[in-house]
């Protein structure tokens, strides 16, 4: 496999050697205390704000690479924007979403996939999107899976150890 990094793969779990790369991860966070974005934009580095377009602030970081949309209400990053001298606490954390890819090495016949599924689990019409929607029920996930073998995966909120879990269908 020509981007995966085979010897942290676990062949017992995972004997395709097929593991999905975590592309990116939505999350949110509240601050519990009302911010002035304003003062937010003009006071950090990497911020913008206009308040036409969007409100709220968006700050782009390099290390670790990361867009935070900041809102008015308290969202995002506790370390940033008390260092800016705003109250800020670090309460109700939560992954919305996890985006992860993976090759599967081989060409997949959609119009086949698509034929040996049900509908109410799959869409495929390659004159409006050139990959097919796959919806799992358990574990509650889509799957945007391409002819080319790539497949991205979204709707995951929990990962540990290798094993997806989905905090929408779990009792706290």
């Amino acid at each position: 496999m020509a981007d995966q990094d085979t010897e942290s793969i676990d062949l017992n779990k995972h004997p395709s050697e097929i593991v999905p790369k975590i592309q990116n991860i939505v999350s949110t966070v509240n601050l519990d205390c009302k911010l002035n974005l304003k003062q937010i934009a003009l006071k950090a580095r990497n911020a913008e704000y206009n308040p036409r377009r969007f409100a709220a602030v968006i700050m782009r970081l390099k290390d670790p690479k990361t867009t935070a949309l900041i809102f008015q209400s308290g969202k995002v990053y506790a370390c940033v924007v008390q260092k800016l001298g705003f109250p800020a606490k670090f309460k109700d954390f939560k992954i919305q979403n996890i985006v992860t890819s993976c090759d599967v090495n081989f060409l997949i016949r959609l119009e086949t996939l698509q034929y040996h599924n049900s509908r109410n689990y799959s869409a495929y019409d390659p004159e409006i999107f050139p990959g097919m929607i796959y919806k799992m029920k358990k574990p509650l996930i889509t799957m945007l899976i391409f002819g080319s073998g790539k497949v991205v995966i979204v709707g995951v909120s929990w990962i540990e150890r290798g094993v997806e879990r989905h905090t929408k269908n779990r009792k706290n």
